[in-house]
């Protein structure tokens, strides 16, 4: 029954069963319009840089600075990536430069900004620590108090987004 919640799979059964009703009534869509009726404008990966330069100067602005943000067609829900933080070292004469980047999934251009402050801070976590550890959701939940709230209902979304399509035409 739950086969197509791959999204929801470490979830409880009876959320799952909610989810699942939700679908089969075709009432998910007006749930999630309910909570979040429009998308961001954050369109192009301009305002992408200007909005997770904001978070960053607020909450990491000691860490080390990020060469790349924008918007990926080439990051794929499906491969379990929302978003991409890469650290890219290369050599330049006798010096090794190494450069951060963020990058978002580019279906992420069209949803509810908490959504994308989710992605955001998740990957800008990144920055001080690497691994999904404690610390790393301690900083995630500093940054975004409501941030595994969050985290659920984006995966609420991407099954809406898979199995009915998208929320905003």
């Amino acid at each position: 029954m739950h086969s197509e919640l791959k999204y929801l799979a470490s979830y409880p059964t009876d959320i799952k069963d909610k989810i699942q009703l939700m679908l089969d009534n075709d009432t998910l869509k007006t749930f999630l319009l309910q909570k979040y009726p429009q998308p961001h404008q954050i369109y192009n990966d301009k305002a992408l840089r200007e909005y997770v330069m904001d978070i960053k100067n607020t909450y990491l602005k000691k860490s080390t600075p990020l060469s790349q943000i924008k918007y990926d067609d080439k990051i794929h829900v499906i491969n379990n990536a929302l978003g991409l933080h890469t650290y890219v070292s290369r050599v330049q004469g006798n010096k090794l430069k190494s450069k951060n980047e963020l990058r978002v999934g580019s279906v992420f251009k069209v949803s509810p900004e908490p959504f994308l402050n989710m992605i955001v801070v998740h990957e800008l976590a990144h920055l001080k620590e690497k691994d999904h550890n404690k610390a790393f959701y301690k900083l995630c939940e500093h940054m975004l108090p409501n941030y595994h709230q969050l985290e659920f209902e984006l995966r609420v979304y991407l099954t809406q987004l898979e199995l009915k399509g998208a929320l905003y035409r």
